[in-house]
């Protein structure tokens, strides 16, 4: 990866971008973008290595399935999460909210596991739902949707589900923001830039071979076709 030392990131840094992000049109993407993406990531692993080893995991999924997408989406969650900030501009503090939200949905719902197929989605409603708690002026589902890269009515299904699993309590005081600013400035603290820049490179990694595959196999069956 190019400009690796762009993510060592310091609990200094995260700090800064948290309470004092400069909003410019040619400002970089805030600290707190790389590490919610690692740790996604990390949790995204360890669920796996539980569902392999432990197939009763596996009966224990939540009844709803709304977040689940058919295909999986060609974009890390970095990628992703970076596109949402680059046309919503969303604050910092709207990543840490929506990082509240997803941490209070995995307590309401235990069953429910976060994975490739979900993640994309639950992103996009976490976010948006933030958005319109922490700031003062907001896009319409109908922009956030397009963000996404999902329909309209799709998103407003995916809003209204969340927001019954939920139970509605989106409210997030100052204290417990503060903890989770400081659980995150923790993850940097303890080596979070290594994590970050490993798992960005691996996620690059998969993804070019998953793109390698796909084109190998469209001129397979072209090949059988020609046959």
């Amino acid at each position: 990866m190019a400009a690796s030392s762009s993510l060592i990131i310091s609990p200094g840094k995260l700090r800064s971008d948290l309470y004092f992000y400069s909003y410019q049109e040619d400002s970089s993407t805030p600290s707190v973008i790389n590490v919610l993406a690692s740790l996604i990531e990390r949790n995204m692993a360890r669920t796996e290595r539980i569902v392999k080893n432990c197939s009763w995991a596996l009966s224990k999924a939540i009844s709803t399935n709304i977040f689940d997408c058919r295909e999986i989406p060609d974009m890390t969650i970095q990628s992703y999460l970076e596109r949402i900030f680059r046309y919503t501009r969303a604050g910092p503090s709207v990543y840490v909210v929506a990082y509240v939200y997803i941490d209070r949905f995995c307590q309401n719902n235990p069953g429910f596991r976060i994975n490739s197929r979900n993640v994309h989605r639950l992103l996009i409603t976490t976010i948006m739902v933030a958005s319109k708690y922490v700031e003062d002026m907001n896009y319409r589902n109908s922009y956030f949707a397009r963000v996404g890269g999902l329909a309209t009515n799709e998103l407003n299904k995916l809003e209204l589900e969340f927001l019954f699993l939920m139970g509605f309590k989106l409210h997030v005081n100052v204290s417990v923001f503060e903890s989770y600013c400081c659980h995150l400035e923790r993850e940097v603290s303890i080596g979070g830039a290594y994590h970050i820049e490993r798992t960005l490179r691996c996620a690059e990694e998969i993804k070019a071979r998953y793109r390698e595959e796909r084109g190998y196999n469209q001129i397979a069956r072209v090949m059988l076709w020609i046959d």
